[in-house]
Protein backbone atom coordinates (compact mmCIF):
# COMPACT_ATOMS: atom_id res chain seq x y z
CA UNK A 1 0.00 0.00 0.00
CA UNK A 2 1.49 3.47 -0.77
CA UNK A 3 0.43 6.75 0.69
CA UNK A 4 -0.12 10.09 -1.17
CA UNK A 5 1.88 11.84 1.63
CA UNK A 6 1.38 11.79 5.34
CA UNK A 7 -1.97 13.95 5.23
CA UNK A 8 -3.33 10.72 3.48
CA UNK A 9 -2.14 8.34 5.73
CA UNK A 10 -3.56 10.06 9.08
CA UNK A 11 -6.82 10.67 7.07
CA UNK A 12 -6.66 6.84 6.28
CA UNK A 13 -5.61 5.77 9.24
CA UNK A 14 -8.34 8.02 11.14
CA UNK A 15 -10.95 5.00 10.34
CA UNK A 16 -8.91 2.68 12.51
CA UNK A 17 -8.65 4.93 15.37
CA UNK A 18 -12.18 6.04 15.79
CA UNK A 19 -13.37 2.88 16.71
CA UNK A 20 -10.93 2.64 19.93
CA UNK A 21 -11.62 6.46 21.12
CA UNK A 22 -12.80 6.83 24.07
CA UNK A 23 -13.97 10.63 25.80
CA UNK A 24 -11.19 10.49 27.84
CA UNK A 25 -8.43 8.93 25.46
CA UNK A 26 -5.36 10.85 24.52
CA UNK A 27 -4.09 11.36 21.38
CA UNK A 28 0.43 11.40 21.30
CA UNK A 29 2.29 12.04 17.90
CA UNK A 30 6.05 10.69 17.74
CA UNK A 31 8.13 13.33 16.45
CA UNK A 32 8.67 14.24 13.62
CA UNK A 33 6.87 12.76 10.56
CA UNK A 34 4.53 10.68 13.02
CA UNK A 35 3.04 14.21 14.32
CA UNK A 36 2.16 15.20 10.57
CA UNK A 37 0.11 12.37 10.11
CA UNK A 38 -1.26 12.33 13.82
CA UNK A 39 -2.24 16.20 13.05
CA UNK A 40 -4.55 14.89 9.66
CA UNK A 41 -5.76 12.30 11.79
CA UNK A 42 -7.23 14.64 14.65
CA UNK A 43 -8.16 16.65 11.87
CA UNK A 44 -9.89 13.87 10.45
CA UNK A 45 -11.46 12.66 13.91
CA UNK A 46 -12.17 16.55 15.78
CA UNK A 47 -9.93 15.72 18.20
CA UNK A 48 -6.71 17.35 19.73
CA UNK A 49 -3.20 15.86 19.56
CA UNK A 50 -0.12 16.06 22.40
CA UNK A 51 3.26 15.47 20.62
CA UNK A 52 5.11 13.59 22.54
CA UNK A 53 8.68 14.34 23.80
CA UNK A 54 10.96 12.34 22.22
CA UNK A 55 15.07 12.34 21.30
CA UNK A 56 17.46 9.87 19.86
CA UNK A 57 21.09 9.51 20.25
CA UNK A 58 23.70 7.11 19.81
CA UNK A 59 22.67 5.20 23.37
CA UNK A 60 18.81 5.21 21.94
CA UNK A 61 15.85 6.64 22.02
CA UNK A 62 15.10 8.73 25.20
CA UNK A 63 11.56 9.91 25.85
CA UNK A 64 9.86 11.90 28.56
CA UNK A 65 6.15 11.62 29.58
CA UNK A 66 3.74 13.90 31.31
CA UNK A 67 1.82 11.28 33.72
CA UNK A 68 -0.25 13.68 34.74
CA UNK A 69 -1.36 13.59 30.92
CA UNK A 70 -1.35 9.72 30.64
CA UNK A 71 -1.98 8.51 34.38
CA UNK A 72 -5.08 6.53 34.14
CA UNK A 73 -5.81 7.14 30.71
CA UNK A 74 -6.25 5.34 27.38
CA UNK A 75 -3.67 6.45 25.13
CA UNK A 76 -3.05 6.11 21.61
CA UNK A 77 0.14 6.57 19.84
CA UNK A 78 0.75 7.63 16.37
CA UNK A 79 3.62 7.14 14.50
CA UNK A 80 3.68 7.32 10.02
CA UNK A 81 5.12 3.74 10.57
CA UNK A 82 7.69 0.97 11.76
CA UNK A 83 11.04 0.37 10.36
CA UNK A 84 12.56 -1.54 13.02
CA UNK A 85 10.29 -0.53 16.37
CA UNK A 86 12.63 1.00 18.37
CA UNK A 87 11.06 4.46 19.26
CA UNK A 88 7.87 2.42 19.74
CA UNK A 89 9.34 -0.13 22.16
CA UNK A 90 11.01 2.80 24.33
CA UNK A 91 7.61 4.96 23.83
CA UNK A 92 5.57 1.79 25.33
CA UNK A 93 7.71 1.21 28.48
CA UNK A 94 8.04 5.36 28.94
CA UNK A 95 3.77 5.19 29.09
CA UNK A 96 3.72 2.14 31.16
CA UNK A 97 5.73 4.03 33.43
CA UNK A 98 3.60 6.73 33.37
CA UNK A 99 0.71 4.75 34.30
CA UNK A 100 -1.21 4.77 31.21
CA UNK A 101 -4.28 2.12 31.89
CA UNK A 102 -3.94 1.10 27.90
CA UNK A 103 -1.98 1.88 25.21
CA UNK A 104 -2.54 1.41 20.82
CA UNK A 105 -0.19 2.10 18.48
CA UNK A 106 -1.91 3.57 15.34
CA UNK A 107 0.53 3.27 12.31
CA UNK A 108 0.26 3.06 8.64
CA UNK A 109 2.50 0.36 8.30
CA UNK A 110 4.07 -1.97 10.65
CA UNK A 111 5.85 -4.98 9.12
CA UNK A 112 4.69 -7.95 10.46
CA UNK A 113 8.05 -9.14 11.99
CA UNK A 114 8.13 -6.15 13.93
CA UNK A 115 4.34 -6.31 14.66
CA UNK A 116 4.53 -9.63 16.86
CA UNK A 117 7.22 -8.18 19.37
CA UNK A 118 4.92 -4.64 19.67
CA UNK A 119 1.51 -6.76 20.34
CA UNK A 120 3.32 -7.74 23.58
CA UNK A 121 4.04 -4.16 24.24
CA UNK A 122 0.79 -2.83 23.83
CA UNK A 123 -2.51 -3.52 24.28
CA UNK A 124 -3.10 -3.42 20.61
CA UNK A 125 -1.75 -2.13 17.44
CA UNK A 126 -3.47 -0.29 14.33
CA UNK A 127 -1.97 -0.84 10.83
CA UNK A 128 -3.37 -0.22 7.43
CA UNK A 129 -0.59 -2.19 6.00
CA UNK A 130 1.39 -4.74 7.38
CA UNK A 131 4.11 -5.99 4.82
CA UNK A 132 5.81 -9.13 5.26
CA UNK A 133 9.30 -7.74 5.29
CA UNK A 134 10.54 -4.55 6.73
CA UNK A 135 11.45 -1.71 4.01
CA UNK A 136 12.72 1.89 4.23
CA UNK A 137 9.11 3.87 5.28
CA UNK A 138 9.99 5.79 2.15
CA UNK A 139 8.83 3.04 0.23
CA UNK A 140 5.51 3.41 1.44
CA UNK A 141 4.71 7.18 0.45
CA UNK A 142 4.91 8.94 -2.92
CA UNK A 143 6.16 12.04 -1.18
CA UNK A 144 8.26 11.55 2.17
CA UNK A 145 9.01 15.09 3.39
Amino acid sequence: MKFKDFDDAGRKLSVLVRDVLTPDSVLLGVPTCGVAVAVALADELGVTVTVLDVTRDDSGVHTRIDSEVCSGREVVVIDDGIETGTTARAIAVALREAGATRIVLAVPVCPREAEADLRRRYDDVLALDRPLVRRSLRWHYETFA
